[in-house]
């Protein structure tokens, strides 16, 4: 039976030689049978998390002003301020408003590969309107930085391949993302939201991991079950919402699966939605040839024949699992991948920036709607697996 709710897992119990297995036998499950889970006893305090929420939503009462001088669109990294409804998810507008930071690099040389130009210094807003804000969320990058690599070493272990069995992927110096984001209730977003209540249409998170800090108390989450239920994710407190990307999918052969989510946007009267997710970073550089063929060595046949029973108990089977950013061929890098995948979901910096690959996608998103409206005919549905685009959001 598919699953109908989130398992809660403890981070302490990892700690503890002594409870470590019942831990790992928890996270395997959740990482074959739901591909979310939330994770407890992170390491950082009560009251550091409360810091992190207060100063991110301070961020949306500065003067508009103070936030189009570090908008997005104003430098090619892809980090900095986007306007309400400027993204786009699975082909619909997001209602949602959202600053994009990022463990902070030098910008690249003039010879560097392309898409080096993601790796850069953020636009902080300025300290006169908020003196604490770069402090606070550079400290918070750190910690979750840490902890998202030391929990990619327990992932590792879950489906027994060695701790570190992932670390090749990682830079020494690897950049880790972070979103700080608005959702608005319907009754705000006025004319805005007529089209509907996408906070951010239906997608799976890419690379390997995710987590999600809820900033209120607003339902809004939702993660899609295999017999196609949506199934809440509340706000628990003192818990992280960990979401598996499909760059770890490919990598363990299927047996972690990532799974399809979407935010629904506060209904009339509720008052915005806030959220924090932090999304770890892998390598730019790693070669798709090398994340597909060689991958992590192969998952312990046992493990795989467990991952297949879950399957089958669901109605499924397991397939050779493709690494969904190298469909087209187009990209034979993740960085050139995360490129192309950002323009996709933020045409606005794409036009200024990066013309050709905007053109590119166009092209493509074009062919994709000719075949689904092809199929469609036939169906007389449009298959969600088509549609549903592969971005970062919470």
């Amino acid at each position: 039976m598919s699953f109908t709710s989130i398992p809660v897992l403890d981070l302490a119990l990892a700690q503890d030689p002594a409870t470590k297995p019942r831990f790992l036998s928890e996270l395997r499950h959740a990482l074959m049978e739901v591909g979310f889970l939330y994770l407890k006893n992170v390491g950082i305090s009560d009251e550091f998390f409360k810091l992190v929420i207060e100063e991110g939503k301070k961020f949306f009462d500065i003067p508009e002003e103070e936030k189009l001088k570090i908008e997005m669109k104003n430098a090619p990294s892809f980090l900095g301020y986007s306007r309400l409804s400027a993204e786009v998810t699975a082909g619909a507008i997001d209602h949602r408003e959202q600053i994009d930071l990022s463990t902070e690099h030098p910008l690249p040389g003039p010879d560097a590969p392309r898409f080096y130009n993601l790796l850069a210094p953020n636009q902080w807003p300025s300290p006169a309107v908020l003196p604490n804000f770069r402090h606070v969320f550079t400290e918070y990058m750190k910690r979750m930085g840490e902890i998202s690599i030391y929990f990619t070493s327990l992932i590792a272990e879950a489906i027994e391949l060695p701790s570190d069995a992932f670390n090749k992927y990682f830079d020494a110096d690897q950049q880790h993302k972070l979103k700080i984001v608005k959702y608005p209730d319907v009754g705000e977003l006025g004319a805005a939201g007529k089209g509907g209540n996408q906070g951010v249409g239906p997608h799976k998170d890419s690379m390997l991991s995710s987590y999600l800090l809820q900033a209120s108390h607003h339902r809004g989450l939702q993660v899609q079950n295999v017999r196609g239920d949506w199934i809440d994710c509340p706000p628990i407190e003192g818990t992280l919402i960990v979401a598996i990307g499909q760059g770890l999918e490919a990598l363990t052969q299927g047996v972690c699966v990532s799974t399809t989510h979407r935010v629904l946007s506060p209904p009339a009267g509720q008052g915005a939605r806030f959220s924090i997710p932090f999304f770890q970073g892998v390598s730019g550089g790693a070669d798709f040839d090398d994340l597909e063929n060689v991958g992590v060595g192969k998952v312990p046949e046992h493990v795989r024949e467990q991952r297949r029973r879950v399957l089958e108990r669901n109605g499924g089977r397991l397939d050779d699992v493709e690494f969904t950013f190298r469909k087209g061929g187009v990209a034979r890098t993740l960085g050139e991948a995360t490129l192309r995948n950002r323009v996709k979901s933020h045409p606005d910096v794409g036009e200024r920036w990066y013309p050709d690959i905007l053109a590119s996608v166009r092209e493509e998103q074009a062919k994709l709607r000719e075949r689904q409206g092809g199929a469609a005919g036939h169906r007389g549905v449009e298959d969600p697996t088509v549609s549903a685009q592969l971005v970062d959001a919470h």
